[in-house]
């Protein structure tokens, strides 16, 4: 009887505990995200003339801790600055307007991509042809109709 109240207050079940199914023999409760809270959150978007900004007021700030306040007040990382910063070298507004994800396709794949499934396509129709040419010549030759001699093409 005193091992029984022990359980419940710890909060293990004899059913878990035998079970094995969280490993430790604890209750797992399932957390319920508030409904503030996005289940993913969303990843932040900077438009190149933003991005342009900032750096430019970083190279304007000639006093220590003027950078950090910048970065502290617009919500950022170093590593975003230094980042921009980089791109902006590289290529003013063209470098910070890049994009992540996947590039677009070169034009010539693209074009070698849909002549294969072109030529897919008419290979799967000419085989159907095929197998209603041999279907109209076993029905003739049941039905003792005289097919037109094509000569083979």
């Amino acid at each position: 009887m005193h091992r029984e109240s022990q359980v419940e207050e710890t909060g293990v079940s004899s059913r878990t505990a035998s079970s094995g199914d969280s490993g430790n023999g604890e209750e797992r409760t399932r957390r319920v995200p508030s409904a503030g809270v996005p289940a993913k959150p969303q990843r932040r978007q900077f438009t190149a003339d933003f991005k342009t900004r900032i750096v430019e007021e970083a190279d304007a700030c000639t006093q220590a801790g003027e950078v950090t306040a910048l970065l502290r007040r617009e919500g950022l990382y170093s590593s975003h600055l230094a980042n921009w910063r980089r791109q902006y070298r590289r290529g003013a507004a063209v470098g910070l307007a890049t994009r992540r994800g996947p590039k677009g396709k070169d034009p010539l794949v693209l074009e070698k991509e849909e002549l294969e499934r072109k030529v897919a396509r008419l290979e799967h129709r000419l085989q159907q042809a095929e197998k209603i040419i041999e279907v109209q010549k076993k029905l003739s030759e049941l039905l003792g109709i005289q097919m037109p001699d094509s000569g083979d093409r």
